[in-house]
């Protein structure tokens, strides 16, 4: 009886140490550092506009906080605001970063993501675009 009772406990202690895990989620971009970016833009669809970001120190804080989970590209069915931040990186690559909550695309694959972090990059960019 011990035995079923010790089993089982440790059956569950490995189930929800894999659900934590799991659900933990990434931060792409917690090592970002300002010094890594050559240049920032972020465009709108709608209105169709596209701002110079030129305190990127500002947009590393936004993006270090961001949180993706499993990649899903259902994004595809939903309406809104599309906020595209486009980052030239100091070795020449580039990197596409969209804001759609609840959803994050990077380069052109999406995922889930955590609401709050996504939500403020959104509202940074258009706090953005107002001042602009």
């Amino acid at each position: 009886m011990r035995k079923k009772i010790a089993i089982t406990m440790a059956v569950a202690i490995i189930v929800l140490t894999v659900v934590v895990i799991i659900s933990r989620g990434k931060m792409p971009y917690k090592d970002l550092k300002a010094s890594d970016i050559v240049s920032a833009t972020v465009s709108f669809l709608p209105p169709d506009e596209t701002v110079q970001i030129t305190d990127v120190e500002e947009l590393v804080s936004y993006l270090s906080e961001v949180t993706i989970y499993n990649e899903d590209n259902s994004y595809t069915d939903y309406c809104g605001q599309t906020v595209l931040f486009t980052l030239t990186m100091a070795d020449g690559t580039q990197e596409k970063i969209t804001a759609f909550n609840p959803f994050v695309i990077i380069n052109g694959v999406g995922y889930k993501a955590k609401y709050e972090p996504c939500e403020r990059l959104s509202l940074y960019a258009n706090q953005l675009l107002s001042a602009g």
